[in-house]
């Protein structure tokens, strides 16, 4: 969503600086700045738009300082204005946030009582006046700071200097990604290594909870109020953004990178808890006009737009048809006049979804039919984004790993805020279920978080899918798609055998492959198909069947004999199957690397399918 740069060294940093925003740009431009200490004064230049328009800003006030933040901002509270632009101040208190802080209002409603005045419409702006007051207390800036992370709520990362501290940089990680690029004589924090690599290969990798003391010869880290060892790493000097850095694979490293990509994909239609009034502006003639939607895609985002069916169904009562692009583009289909046609694709360059829509094009104009095209996309440069009337990109950064994961998501994410952004078009969908739900989207990369820290859970039950050879999933409602999901994740990189089903057709078929030697994942979040679907899992006990089961932590379905249970965090349950993506990837991870796959380059695959 933003990046984030600081440092502290000997030299100026001013040029390290914007040379690092500029490495981060990809995370966002809608304005950048910076914040210099310098004899006791803070200097900060700020502007909207790239970080070119800040490095020339800089360039005419010359500003310099040893010890600095800076950042390039994703607008998400507040409108992409200077005043809502980061560094933040707070008298002598300076700030850089990438993140969301959840409960913003209710601290700047106590900030206010205080008499504190606030100059923007950001969340981040709250992070410095709590430094400020903070520092009445006490003159120790770590212990301010140690004081202020406990009050706030959401995911965030954090670059704090102050006017009386000229020779320390305060660093917090909590739900966003911050690496710190150490030097000889200097010190740096990043969002990205990619943005440091100019002045250093070396990076220490802030874990969970971590507050970080750095000065030009020390770096301290903290979990918890505990002094804690984090091992610095070197990579090679011609890295870039997508080295796997501390993690052992891609696919590993991007489905811890799900938090990050969710909120950067919501940011870019959200300011707070309502629509942007900017979101998908050009494309509000069609979406009026249309009567109902044709989603086009393969693989991992034709799973994606059998979710998007049910919300597009089910919240705003618009009809909706998914199809196989390769299937849908060799049947002649009738072109109904009036329909957006969706293509989903993680590349853009898809040939059968490509093809589709192509083909459909073609014929709209043979038949005169009046039509709409749209792409979820991953990559702004592609074909698919070239040729369709309006796309939504999915900000979720390169995937390296073969097996989709973060794009996976990101495109639910993205699906969801189109069906808000129709639905509000069309008035079918009152004004409090969208603060609902895009509450909920906000709330979601921290509900990730929390589920990221079941992967050791996770990774026992996978120790007991190492010598299987077949698997079931089993899902209703948004949750069938998920089972066949992840069916398709296991098979990709573990090779197992593996089929997803919607949980009340086990009768029809299915239940006859139930046996002793047959792990059966369950997906239970809690939802209004609960209770039917806890009966079909004693369906499948009363079989012999043994049961792996990742439920909402509520939904009280409990460990027992041969029914092995990870309990998920609560979630809204129209994001459940954003949320219930993450065990089935990381379950899938773990039964490959104890099988000894290759887990990003599995056997017959590629990333991008760009040939039929």
């Amino acid at each position: 969503m933003c990046g984030i740069v600081g440092g502290i060294a000997e030299r100026s940093i001013t040029d390290i600086l914007i040379e690092g925003l500029k490495r981060l740009e990809y995370r966002g431009y809608d304005s950048a700045g910076v914040a210099l200490v310098d004899q006791g004064h803070i200097l900060r230049e700020r502007r909207v738009g790239k970080v070119a328009n800040l490095a020339n800003a800089v360039s005419e006030s010359k500003i310099l300082g040893s010890l600095g933040i800076a950042h390039t901002r994703w607008a998400t509270h507040g409108k992409p204005t200077e005043n809502n632009a980061h560094p933040h101040i707070s008298s002598t208190v300076a700030v850089v946030h990438n993140g969301i802080i959840e409960n913003y209002q209710e601290l700047k409603d106590d900030l206010e009582a205080l008499g504190y005045i606030f100059t923007s419409q950001t969340d981040t702006e709250v992070v410095a006046h709590l430094v400020h007051e903070a520092m009445k207390s006490t003159p120790n800036l770590l212990k301010a700071v140690e004081q202020v992370v406990p009050q706030l709520k959401g995911a965030f990362a954090l670059g704090i200097v102050h006017t009386d501290h000229p020779d320390e940089l305060i660093a917090v990680r909590e739900g966003s990604p911050l690496v710190i690029g150490v030097g000889i004589g200097e010190n740096f924090i990043s969002s990205d290594q990619l943005a440091l690599l100019p002045v250093t290969n070396r990076f220490m990798y802030l874990e969970e909870g971590d507050i970080a003391r750095i000065t030009r010869t020390s770096i301290d880290v903290f979990a918890h109020g505990q002094s804690v060892e984090r091992p610095i790493k070197e990579l090679d000097a011609t890295v870039s953004n997508v080295s796997k850095g501390e993690y052992k694979h891609y696919m590993l490293k991007e489905i811890y990178e799900q938090p990050e990509a969710i909120q950067q994909t919501i940011s870019q239609a959200l300011n707070g808890n309502a629509l942007r009034d900017d979101f998908l502006k050009n494309a509000e003639i069609d979406f009026t006009n249309i009567q109902q939607v044709q989603i086009l895609a393969c693989g991992t985002s034709y799973h994606a737009g059998m979710i998007a069916k049910y919300w597009l169904e089910q919240l705003i009562d618009l009809p909706c048809q998914v199809e196989i692009a390769s299937e849908f583009r060799y049947r002649s289909p009738v072109i109904v006049a009036n329909t957006l046609y969706l293509c989903i694709s993680q590349s853009g360059e898809t040939a059968d979804t490509l093809a589709a829509l192509r083909d459909t094009q073609k014929r709209a104009i043979e038949k005169n039919r009046s039509i709409s095209t749209m792409a979820i996309c991953n990559v702004a440069t592609s074909s698919m984004i070239r040729e369709t009337n309006h796309h939504l990109l999915t900000l979720a950064g390169p995937e390296i790993g073969v097996a989709s994961t973060k794009a996976f998501t990101t495109q639910l994410a993205a699906l969801m805020l189109l069906t808000l952004k129709i639905g509000h078009v069309k008035q079918s969908i009152s004004t409090e279920r969208i603060t609902e739900i895009a509450e909920a989207l906000w709330h979601t990369p921290k509900v990730i978080l929390d589920t990221l820290q079941k992967d050791k859970d996770i990774f026992h039950l996978s120790e007991l899918f190492k010598e299987k050879q077949h698997c079931l999933f089993l899902g209703r409602g948004t949750e069938f798609p998920i089972a066949l999901e992840g069916a398709l994740k296991l098979k990709e990189i573990s090779y197992i055998h593996a089929e997803g089903y919607a949980a009340g057709e086990l009768k029809h078929g299915p239940l006859a492959l139930v046996d002793n030697e047959m792990p059966i994942v369950i997906l239970a979040p809690k939802d209004d198909m609960l209770d039917k679907l806890k009966s079909n899992m004693e369906e499948v006990q009363a079989r012999g069947g043994e049961l792996f089961v990742f439920a909402d932590e509520n939904s009280g379905i409990k460990n027992k004999d041969r029914q092995h249970v990870v309990h998920v965090p609560s979630v809204n349950q129209w994001l459940a199957p954003i949320v219930y993506s993450i065990p089935v990837q990381l379950l899938s991870y773990h039964v490959a690397v104890l099988r000894g796959t290759d887990v990003d380059q599995p056997r017959n695959l590629a990333k991008s399918v760009t040939v039929e």
